[in-house]
């Protein structure tokens, strides 16, 4: 067999570095943060690159959305309300900043605890090991009196829900999503997976009012995204379901003739899963749109998004 040896590197060619195009300069870098900085000065001083720039971006897509009078759609699972970040987006609604809110059925419960009774999300693992999970009386009970009593009105599982907790006595439904969008008359809707949520499960649930209302949403949702021309459609950790209705409802959207192909689509979750990359930031954005995938816990980069919304728009 042939014997090699180490290569002589003598040969080697070399040049200046100061011929070399380079990705990263001192011009990008950031600046470090001085006591009493405002807010606006903190977002000046990161540094000029990578995720920082997508941030950036998504700040000034949806500034010039509500400038231009088009809308910013939030889709969301459960957890942000889990970790408190409804005032966050109440704040949003009511500043004219977000225009829709679309949801999986879990915000409901979680949105109707927190008006209720002040906490919500219970021990799991506690409570399934005794036949007790999800079995809170006053959960069911209320919710799927409101969905059925909205559907006899005419509603969609999101108003019928909202207009519940806004008409209540409840100590803290000025905290409620759905109590604020029924104030506010900006479209809140509940899209279903029958059997994911506790109020499935409890003796007052009926099939046929759960999939009436949230087929309802699910055309009330389809006629908010036909305006989503020169909007921003912003997926708030749901991995699955959240993902899946946007896509049909923009396919509905376009097949009846809506042009929709300016559009901003944004992805923000602590991981990034299959479905909202292809569903909400790849195959929706084919052509002149944008799409940005912000990483990151929700309870520190969605107050970030909305202070920097705020401070931009003045």
């Amino acid at each position: 067999m042939k014997k090699y040896r180490p290569i002589s590197l003598k040969q080697v060619k070399t040049y200046s570095i100061t011929k070399r195009k380079s990705k990263v300069s001192l011009s990008v870098f950031a600046e470090p943060p001085l006591k009493g900085d405002t807010f606006k000065t903190f977002i000046d001083k990161l540094p000029d690159i990578l995720a920082v720039n997508d941030f950036r971006a998504v700040v000034k897509a949806i500034v010039e959305a509500r400038q231009n009078d088009r809308p910013v759609i939030l889709g969301m699972g459960a957890h942000p309300i889990k970790v408190g970040l409804s005032p966050v987006i109440i704040n949003l609604m009511k500043k004219n900043i977000i225009t829709a809110v679309a949801t999986n059925g879990a915000c409901i419960i979680h949105d109707f605890e927190i008006s209720f009774i002040g906490h919500t999300s219970e021990d799991v693992e506690k409570e399934i090991c005794r036949g007790a999970f999800g079995m809170a009386r006053e959960t069911g009970r209320y919710l799927n009196k409101a969905i059925k009593d909205g559907i006899r009105k005419g509603y969609g599982i999101g108003r019928s829900v909202g207009g519940l907790i806004y008409n209540s006595r409840f100590k803290f439904k000025g905290k409620s999503i759905f109590a604020n969008a029924f104030e506010l008359d900006i479209p809140a809707t509940v899209h279903v997976a029958i059997g994911t949520d506790i109020v499935h499960m409890h003796p007052e649930a009926n099939g046929a009012a759960i999939g009436e209302g949230s087929f309802r949403d699910f055309k009330l949702f389809i006629s908010v995204v036909t305006e989503l021309e020169g909007g921003v459609y912003i997926n708030l950790g749901s991995a699955v379901i959240m993902p899946e209705v946007f896509l049909k409802a923009l396919a509905v959207a376009r097949n009846l003739g809506n042009k929709i192909e300016n559009i901003t689509t944004v992805n923000m979750d602590f991981i990034q899963h299959y479905r909202p990359r292809e569903n909400v930031l790849r195959r929706p954005t084919m052509g002149k749109n944008s799409s940005y995938a912000i990483t990151g816990h929700h309870e520190i980069m969605f107050p970030l998004l909305a202070a920097a919304i705020i401070e931009e728009m003045g």
